[in-house]
């Protein structure tokens, strides 16, 4: 039995509709929806959205934590949102907007322009700082992952960019 799966999704002000396998929450910060596969079932009680498998499959059992995580991200995106924090170490090294795209300098020998996808918003309140925000989980973490890789925290100095709460393993450097 899925400990996760057992609990109900709280709406917390969204408000959410079931059109067959399709879950939709409407709020405040926009609209977002998921579609559930055959093996689990959704319906609208009083303590909120409840998903259930169809039958004792372990592939039912596996999926049904799964889609009630997914059902309860949407539910927080459209009430509260997501965002991650970026932050860049290293000298010479910052981030500034140009209009909706950032532009970073990060020791490249030319600018790293990255171009905000639908429905993302950055903002820079420091050069060496990133915000990533939106209603999709999935998508603010991707967008946050594509503007790390263009230069990933090294282990000797720790430049490069960072999520605000990740810790770099430092290594000791070359000895004589």
């Amino acid at each position: 039995m899925s400990r996760t799966g057992k609990k109900p999704v709280a709406l917390d002000g969204a408000n959410v509709s079931i059109d067959g396998q399709k879950v939709t929450a409407k709020g405040a910060k926009g609209e977002l929806s998921v579609n559930l596969i055959d093996v689990v079932t959704a319906e609208l009680t009083d303590e909120g959205v409840v998903i259930s498998p169809v039958d004792d499959s372990s592939f039912a059992r596996a999926s049904w934590g799964t889609f009630r995580s997914l059902v309860q991200n949407i539910v927080i995106g459209v009430t509260k949102g997501y965002e991650k924090k970026l932050a860049i170490s290293g000298v010479g090294y910052r981030a500034a907007l140009q209009g909706n795209d950032l532009k970073l300098a990060l020791g490249f020998s030319h600018d790293v322009i990255y171009k905000a996808p639908d429905g993302i918003k950055l903002t820079v309140p420091a050069p060496t700082e990133i915000i990533v925000s939106g209603i999709d989980k999935q998508q603010v973490g991707q967008a946050a992952a594509n503007i790390r890789s263009y230069r990933p925290p090294e282990p000797y100095k720790g430049k490069g960019v960072r999520y605000a709460d990740e810790y770099i393993y430092r290594k000791e450097g070359k000895k004589k």
